[in-house]
């Protein structure tokens, strides 16, 4: 079961990859409804490859899902019976789950250079930004995603039941931050919360902005990149943390 799990989050990430970056390279952002800058443009193609960052709540939902499934099929238990020395293991976990967290930001970002790429030349559009640019915006984007694969194994670990912490993930990273976004004052908390690190770290300023505008508000300034880097460690630290020293201080049972 985990297998399949795991396997299915690798297809999904070349799915998001490859299939959504394609398809919006295909159709071309000046025809969206409303017009976004064309790939042509630096500001459409860093909007374009920033639309990557949003989908973090799939690695985030997984990361959750897999320590749930463990307290929930009691399956740590007997893990634990085995191999009690419980910090090891948990290591060990979470090194696998950091290792599972870039396998899928690597595919995600690879398949999304191909079609990029691939679908740029086919119209014969003229990216706005240097190849060598691109490749590196796409890997900030890949090592995010195993910072919110962690902040999910994290959140798994805090919370245990299943339905009860896939909610808090999800509804944060789906729903959470976009509202935040919109209360005047409570949005000068984004650049410090992990959207906002995120957007930083991939220099994804489209949707604060457009957020912005849409409410008549000051634009909401993000960090330099740097750091939002460092604030993205920050969180997969904490996140580490909680998955190794929660379980150790319960009875798993």
């Amino acid at each position: 079961m985990a297998t399949r799990m795991w396997g299915g989050l690798l297809l999904a990430a070349a799915l998001l990859g490859g299939g959504m970056i394609g398809a919006m390279a295909l159709v071309g952002p000046e025809n969206f409804d409303p017009p976004m800058p064309g790939l042509d443009t630096e500001t459409g193609l860093r909007s374009i490859l920033g639309i990557l960052g949003i989908t973090a709540f799939v690695p985030a939902a997984a990361g959750t899902l897999a320590v749930t499934s463990e307290y929930r099929h009691r399956t740590a238990a007997v893990t634990f019976l085995f191999a009690p020395r419980r910090g090891r293991v948990l290591a060990a976990k979470l090194a696998t789950y950091a290792v599972v967290g870039l396998a899928y930001g690597l595919i995600l970002a690879s398949t999304a250079a191909v079609a990029l790429f691939t679908v740029a030349a086919a119209r014969g559009v003229s990216l706005g930004l240097p190849a060598a640019t691109v490749l590196a915006l796409l890997a900030r984007i890949a090592v995010a995603m195993v910072v919110y694969l962690l902040i999910g194994v994290g959140m798994g670990a805090l919370i245990r039941n299943q339905v009860a912490a896939l909610s808090v993930v999800i509804g944060y990273l789906y729903l959470g931050e976009p509202v935040l976004m919109m209360i005047p004052g409570v949005n000068t908390l984004y650049p410090v919360l992990p959207g906002g690190a995120t957007a930083a770290l991939i220099d994804f300023t489209y949707l604060a902005d457009a957020m912005s505008e849409q409410l008549g508000s000051g634009a909401v300034q993000l960090l330099p990149p740097a750091a939002g880097a460092l604030l993205l460690t920050a969180y997969a630290l904490t996140a580490s943390a909680i998955a190794v020293i929660a379980p150790m201080r319960r009875d798993i049972t």
